[in-house]
């Protein structure tokens, strides 16, 4: 019997702006398979929080130099679930406010290899999964409108590690 290849990346999000959250994102992806996503985030405030990979692994500036959500298709963004989204769309983390949040998914879009060099951010406010309606409909449809970036990381590629 072979076994499966898999493939590891790993991100270390730091804090942006004195916000206080930082964390640790893992990913880790057999052939063939959806992308295994575990997030251990600290400092967040209680509710949801907007989560994406964004176009670049810049920080030089901090989180505001990761560019928009990685959109290689150029679609209008949505939530995990729905069928037409950006490829950096995760939703939302939910924090309990206690400290530390671990967050765990999977992801139908997301490739480790097309995502290594990018970034992970955190955001401020809850994403609206691109339902927005009157004034917020317009940045709902790029953003999500979840507000600004808590934490930020660059995407690396990793050797195994324990799940």
């Amino acid at each position: 019997m072979v076994e499966a290849k898999v493939t590891y990346a790993i991100c270390i999000l730091r804090e942006d702006g004195g916000s206080g959250v930082n964390g640790l994102v893992k990913l880790r992806q057999e052939e063939g398979q959806q992308v295994e996503l575990k997030a251990e985030i600290k400092g967040l405030s209680a509710g949801l929080h907007g989560f994406h990979i964004h176009q670049f692994g810049n920080l030089t500036e901090g989180c505001k130099t990761a560019g928009p959500h990685y959109n290689p298709e150029g679609v209008v963004h949505g939530g995990p679930e729905t069928q037409v989204r950006h490829v950096g769309d995760l939703g939302n983390i939910l924090s309990q406010g206690n400290g530390q949040d671990v967050h765990v998914m999977k992801d139908r879009l997301v490739n480790i290899l097309d995502v290594l060099g990018r970034s992970f951010v955190v955001h401020a406010g809850e994403d609206d999964l691109g339902q927005g309606v009157g004034d917020k409909a317009d940045e709902s449809k790029k953003t999500g409108n979840a507000g600004a970036r808590l934490a930020c990381g660059v995407i690396g590629i990793s050797g195994p590690f324990d799940w």
